[in-house]
């Protein structure tokens, strides 16, 4: 069953914006319509793979087991961003991480078998998640090299910045529903840490329930140590 999803919004989704309308239209016609309830896990890490989701509504942890058996949460996407595009092209197509729901979320499903059809057709198909998985590594290899150069309160300020752009907020104030536990395992340190370095933020970052409230941006940034972001 193809996917019923606006032609104007889908082509900033995840591969799809890397790749001509016309050829985009068609990997959205390929994809299935799938939709969680909060706290639904979308996919298990060990699982067979063989498909990439695409996420039209709603936000989703990616996370990892440590060897002691906890899972922490690595990442969290939000609208118009994807995962799961190694299962396309891995051998063995076994998922490395679980993907769980934080509130009801809708993705767009593409399978293997329909990837490899369109990339047979359309090797602009191929090209597109070349680029995607690239940036990925880049991603991956940046936040893996951050704890040797960056102090942790930079590391915080650096997820919560990406957090702002997960979640849009308006203006210059964005509402984060995520506790300090889970900013925590984003940046690297403990839930402690977090919490003392947010109480050192006031009129930067707000604290309530299970929630933070960014405040300020371009302070934020300023205490990320970015200078274009």
């Amino acid at each position: 069953m193809g996917a019923g999803v606006d032609g104007g919004w889908h082509g900033e989704m995840g591969m799809l914006r890397e790749l001509p309308d016309d050829v985009a239209d068609l990997v959205v016609r390929a994809c299935r319509v799938r939709r969680y309830a909060t706290n639904d896990a979308i996919l298990h890490a060990g699982d067979e793979g063989g498909c990439m989701h695409m996420i039209s509504r709603g936000h989703v942890a990616i996370m990892v087991s440590t060897p002691l058996g906890q899972q922490l949460a690595f990442s969290i996407l939000g609208p118009r961003q994807s995962f799961g595009e190694l299962s396309l092209v891995s051998d063995d197509g076994v998922r490395t991480a679980t993907a769980r729901a934080l509130d009801p979320t809708e993705t767009l499903a593409l399978p293997r078998a329909e990837f490899d059809r369109l990339r047979r057709k359309h090797p602009e198909v191929n090209d597109a998640l070349l680029r995607v998985l690239t940036d990925l590594v880049v991603r991956l290899s940046s936040r893996l090299t951050e704890p040797l150069y960056l102090p942790v309160r930079a590391r915080i300020c650096r997820r919560l910045l990406e957090l702002c752009s997960v979640y849009e907020g308006s203006g210059d104030e964005t509402v984060i529903p995520l506790s300090h536990e889970v900013l925590a395992d984003l940046a690297g340190t403990r839930r402690q840490t977090v919490t003392t370095t947010l109480n050192r933020m006031d009129g930067v970052v707000d604290q309530g329930w299970r929630q933070l409230r960014v405040r300020d941006r371009e302070a934020l940034r300023r205490l990320a140590q970015l200078d274009d972001l």
